[in-house]
């Protein structure tokens, strides 16, 4: 019971403060004229949007923390565990930090971008540079953590990948991160969506007794909820790729604290359609020399250009995660060898 209100509050104090915090942020960043520039290629109706400020990702960024200090102490004392404990330092503390190397990746760009006054800030080759650096000492965390090259498949249980696990958890982070900060595209889309990523990792978290992952999970849904109340449409502020970049951080530190990094495969099915129609797009773009496969991407802007509401698609987009995560969480018990 004591772990269960603990998860509680986790949740309640990330959302609380990102919600409040809001109050102030938001304000302060017109003030100092921190407005986001729209892109010239998108739908025009956006066009009213250009100055809505940007970088508010830092009110869940500050949110989750707060509810991490509070949070982690309480249940370390409680419960008697310690942070070396099934490596739980490393899959808390070491998840948050990653979400937050790839938050300050985030933040130089949407710097770059409001110092600038343009629509680009790092380059393609400067983004994946700084990714990949953050996603290797993360991995490289977790071998120095004492984790080992197995992880949970679903129908077969542990799979020793050996060297590959190391290659591919670098290759998987740095993709899964951008598939989530392809999904920022429209007002509350990537918070809502993320919520209820973040919910399911939280259940099934509670379902393995990995309670430590359930706080840093219900702090990240809180602190997204705490966020659409400022974000959802007609969005107050953007979560620029401070916020997108650090989310998709969480995600894949949630993935792995479980032992199940596969299946943010299924239950990021949106973002995965997201990046998926970018990289369609402009292979088809490519190979047919100017042919368009979507009317825009990301294909959220598609679903736009076809009368769609952006309250419609964030419906639409977070129904379907919600039952990825259903089966996604079957699939996991699977994996574990758990009837559900």
């Amino acid at each position: 019971m004591t772990n269960v209100l603990t998860i509680a509050l986790a949740a309640l104090i990330a959302f609380a403060v990102s919600g409040l915090l809001g109050r102030w942020m938001v304000p302060f960043l017109h003030k100092i004229h921190f407005g986001q520039t729209i892109r010239e290629v998108g739908p025009k109706w956006h066009e009213k949007k250009s100055g809505t400020p940007t970088m508010g990702g830092f009110l869940f960024i500050i949110g989750i923390a707060a509810a991490l200090v509070v949070c982690v102490p309480l249940f370390l004392s409680g419960s008697g565990t310690t942070l070396d404990d099934e490596m739980f330092g490393t899959k808390v503390i070491g998840g948050y930090l990653l979400a937050l190397g790839f938050g300050a990746v985030g933040f130089l760009d949407d710097y770059i971008k409001v110092i600038k006054k343009r629509n680009l800030g790092l380059n393609v080759r400067q983004k994946l540079v700084l990714q990949f650096a953050v996603a290797v000492l993360y991995v490289l965390a977790m071998h120095l953590g004492g984790a080992d090259t197995r992880t949970m498949i679903p129908f077969a249980g542990a799979v020793d990948l050996g060297v590959w696990y190391w290659i591919l958890s670098v290759l998987g982070i740095v993709g899964i991160v951008n598939a989530v900060n392809f999904t920022d595209g429209i007002d509350g889309l990537n918070g809502s969506v993320t919520f209820f990523v973040a919910v399911f990792f939280m259940i099934m978290a509670g379902i393995l007794k990995a309670s430590g992952v359930s706080i840093l999970a219900a702090a990240c849904a809180g602190g997204c909820l705490g966020f659409l109340l400022w974000n959802f449409n007609p969005a107050k502020v953007f979560m620029g790729d401070t916020g997108s970049l650090f989310l998709g951080g969480m995600v894949c530190a949630l993935g792995f604290a479980l032992d199940v990094p596969i299946l943010i495969l299924l239950m990021g099915l949106i973002y995965v359609i997201e990046i998926g129609s970018v990289v369609l797009q402009v292979g088809y773009f490519k190979l047919t020399h100017g042919k368009r496969l979507f009317k825009m991407t990301p294909i959220h802007h598609s679903f736009e250009l076809r009368g769609w509401s952006e309250v419609k698609i964030c419906t639409v987009f977070s129904a379907v995660t919600i039952v990825c995560c259903v089966l996604a969480l079957f699939l996991a018990m699977s994996a574990y060898g758990m009837a559900v």
